[in-house]
């Protein structure tokens, strides 16, 4: 039996054989765990090449950490936020079950506090560092993700994913406006981009997990219609995409065209055989186009990086 330093045994004491070091990285963990860390990186990798299209080149180190920072910020707000909001759900559901607040690690109001000041911090950090308008698009987008998609959207309609999926585009509009003070139209390409790729990539996800969302009574597309409607509007959609990413050619060389063109292809063939098993009543394998659809985005964007960074001559038309 464990014994503290007077001697005294501490089984049914909670908490008393755990280190006061212990404690605390559990509780960094759990704070950690309400700003979603990993779909955080996935919003980082769409910023950055955002910023060097914008500035046609790489930009200047400190803009790019700041940029980041403050983006990282503003996300961990959303998602701090949305996890305070959607709590009830993701106790129900097994996928997010281990959240801190479905497990109780984090007190509720501790949450909300935390999910304001990041949101208050990264807007300031933004306007400081970059410029006020980075830092407006920033708010809106926490603003949008929270009342406009948790609270309006996520419980009331099977559209949820497709407009409440802007707040997810906006790093791009963000990005390019750290560096330009502006948003001009290629931000608004990439943003569409992202726009149409979000429902394939999250429906694919929900046909996954489509009893934790039908138990959590969330209407998503996967819950309300059958499994052949979703796959065909995950092919709509991602011919939507592909085509609309070459609406970005005349902002960038070969280099980009040659990915857009070949990773579009191929990411709408996925789609298609996705599709043609649901038709076929084989067992169905969403999780895979899933994951192929975040190679795709970060093969997509990458290109845009490389493309900006060797700075050859735009296509002309």
């Amino acid at each position: 039996m464990p014994v503290s330093r007077s001697g005294h045994p501490t089984q049914g004491v909670p908490g008393a054989a755990r280190s006061g070091w212990e404690r605390l990285r559990d509780t960094v963990r759990a704070y950690l765990g309400l700003t979603k860390t990993r779909i955080i990186e996935q919003l980082l990798v769409v910023t950055v090449p955002a910023m060097f299209l914008a500035e046609r080149g790489v930009p200047s180190v400190w803009l790019i950490v700041a940029t980041l920072l403050g983006g990282a910020m503003a996300a961990a707000s959303a998602h701090a936020l949305n996890c305070v909001v959607d709590a009830d759900i993701d106790a129900v559901m097994k996928r997010t079950s281990r959240r801190p607040l479905a497990k109780g690690q984090v007190p509720t109001r501790h949450a909300l506090v935390f999910g304001l000041v990041l949101g208050v911090l990264s807007a300031v950090w933004l306007g400081l560092t970059t410029n006020w308008l980075a830092a407006g698009l920033s708010v809106a987008a926490i603003a949008f993700y929270v009342l406009v998609y948790t609270l309006l959207l996520k419980r009331r309609t099977s559209q949820n994913i497709v407009w409440g999926g802007a707040a997810g585009c906006m790093p791009v509009v963000i990005g390019w406006a750290a560096v330009t003070g502006s948003v001009e139209w290629p931000a608004l390409v990439m943003f569409g981009v992202i726009f149409f790729w979000t429902p394939p990539h999250f429906w694919a996800l929900a046909m996954r997990y489509r009893d934790d969302y039908a138990a959590a009574k969330v209407p998503m597309l996967p819950v309300v219609v059958p499994p052949e409607q979703v796959s065909r509007r995950i092919v709509m959609y991602s011919w939507v995409m592909a085509a609309w990413s070459l609406l970005l050619l005349p902002a960038t060389s070969w280099i980009y065209a040659a990915v857009a063109a070949l990773g579009g292809t191929w990411f709408v063939l996925q789609a298609h055989r996705l599709h043609r098993g649901v038709l076929a009543g084989v067992e169905a394998r969403p999780m895979r186009l899933f994951h192929l659809s975040n190679i795709y985005l970060c093969c997509l964007f990458a290109a845009i990086a490389v493309d900006a960074a060797i700075g050859l001559p735009v296509l002309s038309f």
